[in-house]
């Protein structure tokens, strides 16, 4: 980790309207897996963001509306952060959606790995399924294939296939954050947890 969790009694003023907004959203939303410290200090990429408040703030605002959007069913979206997590080998992204999609959405751990190493499940679903090739082809680089992006609003509409695509690329940069700072799995946890 190259940057250390920052607890509540080391805020700016700057930074602590941002880790109150964090704090609540992520508390609110996030029981499976962990997100703090026991001293409260946050963990993951939203301890990244409150080093540089500004900035910060601005990817907290898309996080949240990338959350309140819900075009597409949830167990889709989880197959499309695992499989973007997966492909930038962010661990704490697939430790922490791997936890969701076990616990929420009724998924094995074995599914779950699989999806996270780019290995296409046999019993995906048709959503699932396209939001796992549109992943996998986005993450691979290039324009989206034509028929992947026909197939995407076909089976979402125009909004959520827009919206998957913004999922992947939100994820992308939650990865990158991830991978930057060396942020891991927490001590208590290890990736084969998930």
């Amino acid at each position: 980790m190259r940057l250390m969790p920052l607890a509540e009694s080391q805020l700016s003023d700057a930074q602590r309207p941002l880790f109150e907004s964090i704090k609540a959203g992520v508390g609110a939303k996030y029981q499976n897996f962990v997100t703090t410290r026991e001293d409260g200090a946050l963990l993951g990429p939203w301890n990244a963001w409150l080093h540089d408040p500004e900035i910060g703030s601005a990817i907290w605002q898309l996080s949240q509306t990338m959350t309140k959007a819900r075009r597409i069913p949830d167990r889709a979206r989880q197959v499309a952060i695992l499989v973007t997590g997966g492909h930038l080998d962010a661990a704490y992204e697939i430790y922490a959606h791997g936890a969701v999609a076990i616990s929420v959405h009724e998924m094995s751990q074995a599914r779950v790995a699989a999806i996270a190493a780019g290995d296409r499940p046999d019993d995906l679903d048709e959503e699932e399924d396209t939001a796992f090739s549109v992943a996998v082809a986005l993450t691979g680089g290039g324009a989206l294939p034509q028929q992947l992006y026909d197939r995407a609003v076909r089976v979402f509409g125009v909004d959520g296939a827009t919206e998957l695509f913004y999922l992947v690329g939100y994820y992308c940069l939650v990865a990158v954050t991830l991978n930057a700072f060396d942020i891991r799995v927490p001590a208590a946890q290890s990736a084969s947890d998930a």
